[in-house]
C-alpha cells in the first residue's frame, strides 16, 4: 500500500462545490488529509450560481478517496461565517490547520466578453471584486493566524494566468492578478513564520460547468472541439489538483513561496499525468499559438 503524504494534515478548501476547488479537496483527501470543504451550495439550500453541485458530496467524495471531508456552509464575503468556520477548526483540530486553499470565484455569470471597461455592467463588475477578492482577503485573514501558530503549512491562491498580463475583460482581469499578488504579498509577511505562501493556475479547465457550456461529457468531451478546436488542449480538474497534492507534500516546499506555479509545470516538476491518461501543457501551447 503506497504511503498516504498527507495523512494527518488538516486542510481547509474555500470554493470546494465544484470544479478545481472540489478536484482538490478530493485528491488531498487521496492523501490523507482532513478537508474542511467549504462553499455556499448545501443540499436543500444552493446559492445563487444555479449549478446543483455541493459542498455536501465534495465532502463524500473526500471520503471515499481515502481522507476525511467535512462539509461547511460558508459564504466567504461574509466575515461572521469566515470567522466562526476556522473557530470551528481551531476547536475541532485543537488549533492545528496545515493547508488553507482560497478557490472562490462565482463570477461566471457576472464577467461580460467583448467590451470595454466603461460598458461593462458596474455593479456585476464590483460583485466580482467581493466575490474573488474581497472573499479571498477575508478567508486569508482568518486562516494566517492558525498557520502561523503551527509555524509550518501552506496559503495558496488559486488563480487563472501566470502572469500580470491582461486577461480580455478588465474586472476579471483585476481579480485573477488579485489572486498573484495576494499570494506574493502574503508570501512576504508570512515568510518570518514558517508558512508558504502560492499562487496556482490551471490551464484550460474542463470543469463541470465547461463541459456543460460544450454541450458534452468527460466521456465525449473531445466533441467539444467542433466548437473551439483549442479545447482539445484542455486538462481535467484533477491534473492541476495532483500538482497541489505534490506541492503540499513536498519537503522543500518552503523554498517555493512567493512563486506562481501552473498545471503543466507541476506536471514537468512532479511527473504528474491526468487522469484522462495525458500530460496536456498550456504553456507551450500558448506560446505557439501566439496567445
Amino acid at each position: 500500500m503506497s504511503e498516504k503524504r498527507l495523512e494527518g494534515q488538516i486542510a481547509v478548501v474555500a470554493g470546494a462545490t465544484r470544479g478545481l476547488g472540489r478536484a482538490i479537496a478530493v485528491t488531498l483527501g487521496a492523501e490523507g488529509a482532513t478537508v474542511y470543504c467549504t462553499g455556499r451550495s448545501v443540499r436543500g439550500s444552493l446559492s445563487d450560481i444555479g449549478r446543483k453541485e455541493t459542498v455536501d458530496e465534495t465532502a463524500e467524495m473526500v471520503g471515499r478517496a481515502g481522507g476525511r471531508g467535512i462539509a461547511v456552509r460558508t459564504d466567504h464575503t461574509d466575515e461572521a461565517q469566515v470567522r466562526a468556520l476556522f473557530e470551528r477548526i481551531a476547536d475541532e483540530q485543537s488549533g492545528r490547520l496545515d493547508i488553507a486553499i482560497n478557490d472562490i470565484w462565482g463570477g461566471e455569470s457576472l464577467t461580460q466578453w467583448g467590451v470595454p471597461f466603461w460598458e461593462h455592467d458596474l455593479e456585476k463588475g464590483l460583485a466580482m471584486q467581493k466575490r474573488a477578492v474581497w472573499s479571498h482577503l477575508i478567508t486569508a485573514r482568518y486562516a494566517a493566524p492558525l498557520l502561523v501558530a503551527g509555524k509550518r503549512g501552506l496559503m495558496m491562491e488559486i488563480t487563472d494566468g501566470w502572469d500580470y498580463r491582461y486577461r480580455g475583460s478588465l474586472y476579471y482581469s483585476l481579480t485573477k492578478i488579485s489572486a498573484i499578488h495576494l499570494a506574493q504579498g502574503m508570501a512576504v509577511d508570512l515568510k518570518p513564520h514558517g508558512v508558504t505562501a502560492l499562487a496556482v493556475t490551471p490551464g484550460f479547465l474542463r470543469s463541470e460547468e465547461m463541459l456543460d457550456h460544450f454541450g458534452v461529457t468527460e466521456a465525449n468531451w473531445r466533441d467539444g472541439a467542433a466548437q473551439d478546436p483549442h479545447f482539445l488542449q484542455s486538462e481535467t480538474p484533477y491534473y492541476a489538483a495532483k500538482g497541489i497534492a505534490a506541492l503540499a507534500a513536498d519537503p522543500e516546499l518552503f523554498a517555493k513561496t512567493g512563486g506562481i506555479f501552473t498545471s503543466w509545470g507541476l506536471s514537468d516538476e512532479y511527473g504528474i499525468v491526468d487522469v484522462d491518461g495525458r500530460r496536456p501543457h498550456w504553456g507551450n501551447y500558448a506560446a505557439e499559438q501566439g496567445f
